[in-house]
């Protein structure tokens, strides 16, 4: 049974809408609380009463809200709080969201202090937190988000020292310590996330043991922090591409905190990408143009072209899911750039992957997501001549995408062919991400299955599929 829409208490708390609502621009409002809230225009019908036509006409300036009786039908029905507007507004159905906020008070609370036990605190709710703290996070992770880039951007971090009285701690023990994390970054671009994330959540508890229980002075308190926000980012990546759409947050806030304590902005940079993805991917686009855009201001000092352009990626992929075609194009075009420059001395170790190809694949799956297959084609076509060949998980994503440009596009052979370019990866690859992609991409041949070059690919892919269930 279908259930009725909602409007999440979080977008109330978007500034943007909240300006929108203080202007008495009802279409930008109604377009913005959609798009925020992850909901079609006829969920929006739904709740307002207005048709989808009307809507589509509000949102587009065409059509204006003029009448009293319908602007409050409006305006209750999506729950608005009424100190938002000025208007009295009966029955509001929305909950009281300062009070779940107010009950938001795990040690990952972006509003307490950047503290070594904070940071301790926020990996545990990551790696070892019981439901209800995990509960707790996850109810607020929305509301959160702003509220922790502004203070990663803003908090002063207490110096990672400790006098403690056991074993010091070793720069020969680091070094192997980061390696290990980026064996497990390697690992994950080649294979898929499979079962790293329990190895990656191991990793994170040793080294919160280390944090706990050895001696360090300042400069090495620093470096394991570092670590630990490489590491804590790269677990919640490993988290996110076994299919969980929840729980990344909690890694990638811990890894902001410890970012904080490295006092390595580029490290905080990197988590902000990540919940750029986990934004666009779930319904979130705005998140990654603010978590991408916040990073870019606050690494566009240090001479680092190569992490740059990778932010102006994930920027342009939530310009894109935001249809805001202009704003997307130009945030690739300014990556093509700093990433024909060429890497700089101080563009980090762990951000290798950052080529040619990479930029070409992003750029496809813009036009893909503006509804511009033919740009698409050419895109993947260009990412594929480039790509690194044994990145097998992000060459599976963008021929999957591929496949599915050419075949909107009414290629409908290449499309199949790189179709099955997929399915020769879908064997090696553990990816429940990548496998959403194949589902999608199969998707859209049923409905042409007469087709001889789909129904080769159907029947590939139903017999790969029998054979998994039977080992």
């Amino acid at each position: 049974m279908r259930q009725t829409p909602t409007v999440p208490g979080s977008v109330w708390f978007d500034p943007d809408v909240r300006g929108a609502l203080a202007a008495w621009d009802l279409g930008r409002a109604s377009r913005l609380i959609r798009l925020r809230g992850g909901l079609r225009q006829e969920d929006m019908a739904e709740l307002t009463g207005l048709s989808q036509a009307f809507l589509s006409m509000l949102e587009s300036g065409r059509r204006r809200l003029t009448n009293i009786d319908k602007i409050v039908e409006f305006l209750t029905g999506l729950g608005v709080p009424a100190e938002l507007v000025s208007l009295p507004l009966p029955h509001a159905r929305v909950p009281a969201v300062e009070q779940q906020v107010a009950e938001f008070a795990g040690d990952a609370d972006p509003t307490l202090p950047w503290t070594a036990a904070r940071m301790v605190a926020a990996l545990d709710t990551a790696v070892g937190g019981s439901a209800m703290d995990r509960r707790r996070f996850l109810t607020a992770s929305g509301v959160a988000l702003t509220a922790f880039v502004n203070a990663w951007d803003t908090a002063e971090a207490d110096p990672l020292l400790r006098a403690a009285e056991g074993s010091r701690l070793t720069h020969d023990l680091l070094d192997g310590l980061q390696r290990t994390t980026d064996v497990l970054r390697t690992m994950d671009a080649s294979d898929g996330s499979g079962t790293l994330t329990s190895l990656g959540d191991r990793h994170l508890q040793f080294l919160k043991h280390l944090v706990e229980e050895t001696s360090y002075d300042e400069a090495t308190g620093r470096r394991l922090a570092a670590i630990i926000a490489d590491t804590a980012t790269q677990t919640g990546w490993f988290v996110f591409d076994s299919g969980d759409r929840e729980r990344p947050l909690s890694y990638l806030y811990a890894a902001l905190r410890a970012a904080k304590a490295s006092q390595d902005v580029r490290l905080g940079a990197g988590a902000l990408s990540y919940i750029a993805i986990h934004g666009y991917s779930t319904g979130a686009p705005h998140h990654a143009v603010t978590a991408a855009q916040r990073a870019r201001d606050k690494i566009k000092k240090l001479g680092t072209p190569a992490l740059e352009a990778m932010l102006l990626t994930r920027q342009a992929r939530g310009h894109a899911k935001l249809g805001e075609r202009q704003a997307a194009l130009a945030a690739l075009g300014r990556a093509a750039e700093l990433c024909a420059q060429g890497r700089s001395e101080h563009d980090p170790h762990w951000l290798y992957w950052i080529n040619e190809g990479e930029i070409h694949g992003q750029a496809g799956s813009c036009y893909l997501d503006l509804g511009d297959p033919r740009n698409a084609v050419a895109s993947f076509t260009k990412a594929r001549e480039a790509l690194n060949p044994a990145d097998h998980r992000t060459r599976g994503l963008f021929l999957s995408r591929a496949a599915t440009a050419h075949i909107e596009h009414g290629d409908l052979e290449a499309g199949c062919a790189t179709a099955h370019e997929v399915l020769d990866l879908a064997a090696k690859l553990q990816s429940a991400r990548f496998d959403n992609h194949v589902t999608s991409m199969i998707d859209q041949l049923h409905p042409i299955a007469h087709s001889p070059y789909a129904q080769d690919v159907l029947e590939r892919r139903s017999a790969m599929t029998e054979s998994g269930s039977r080992t």
